[in-house]
């Protein structure tokens, strides 16, 4: 997936601001809070953490179907 200068502002804001994003991945929905937007081996990976359990997640950009910053 490649995302448009508007959905990276978006995803960048709810870094900033702390709000939760819902990424699909294969079929799965993934609600989480995004803590920063990293480069790793020449990927992008946004580093999260789950809203309930505080479990730390890494979900690459280029493996997501869809992100949506939720409202």
């Amino acid at each position: 997936m490649h995302l448009t200068v508007k959905q990276y502002d978006a995803l960048e804001r709810a870094i900033t601001d702390g709000r939760r994003i819902s990424v699909f991945r294969r079929g799965t929905e993934f609600l989480v809070i995004p803590e920063k937007l990293v480069l790793r081996h020449r990927r992008e990976c946004i580093e999260a953490r789950h809203p309930s359990t505080g479990a730390h997640l890494s979900l690459w950009l280029d493996e997501a179907e869809s992100i949506e910053v939720v409202k």
